[in-house]
């Protein structure tokens, strides 16, 4: 994504200058303090059947319904530790707020937008999609997040515990074969009556007489 630096120091220079941090695996990420509604512990989540698989469900903020995004998912990085617990970082977008699910939250850092630059060339190509800039810290760079981008979500790539999922197996040619073979298994035997019909049923053969052809 090319990325307008004139534009995006204007945009910059219209912000705070603080930025909300927190890190995903280990990349470092920035919020515009202005964007963050509030910062919360693991919260209870409420599952979205069907959702996409970068929704991790809805919580309730005080009778707030909040879609959850799991950061982790949505940068293509493996999930986090079973015993690790999400931060949530609930942004507010066009769409209204939303949850990022983040591995840890950092201070609030305040930068000067004159010294933002392009990200480099070697960051991981789906971080560079969310990302509008960088900010080069002492040890380590700070990602300045486009949370527009960061919460949009396919609709068309359902969970992957999902019914597409589901008939996309059943519809393959060895689901298929295991399903023939399950359904000849379970076929009941013909009763004694049901086989008695059918060889009465049976053309029996014709036999030739002086006065003619009969069927015997």
């Amino acid at each position: 994504m090319a990325i307008d630096m004139a534009v995006l120091g204007a945009d910059l220079a219209q912000a705070s200058g603080q930025f909300s941090t927190f890190y995903v695996a280990d990349m470092f990420f920035g919020v515009d303090v202005l964007q963050v509604q509030e910062v919360l512990r693991a919260q209870q989540m409420s599952p979205v059947p069907q959702a996409p698989y970068v929704i991790e469900g809805l919580i309730n903020l005080r009778g707030q319904i909040v879609t959850a995004i799991d950061m982790r998912r949505q940068l293509q990085l493996p999930p986090r530790a079973g015993e690790e617990a999400p931060m949530n970082m609930v942004v507010r977008t066009a769409d209204g707020a939303v949850s990022l699910l983040v591995d840890e939250i950092g201070d609030v850092l305040a930068m000067d937008a004159a010294t933002c630059e392009r990200p480099p060339e070697n960051l991981d190509a789906k971080a560079r999609e969310l990302i509008r800039g960088v900010y080069k810290l002492k040890d380590r760079l700070l990602l300045v997040l486009d949370t527009e981008r960061a919460v949009e979500v396919d609709w068309s790539k359902p969970n992957r515990n999902g019914n597409v999922e589901a008939e996309r197996v059943e519809r393959s040619p060895s689901a298929k074969r295991a399903s023939s073979s399950v359904s000849a298994e379970e076929q009941p035997e013909p009763s004694q009556a049901q086989n008695s019909a059918k060889k009465s049923s049976k053309k029996q053969p014709a036999l030739k007489t002086a006065g003619g052809t009969r069927r015997v």
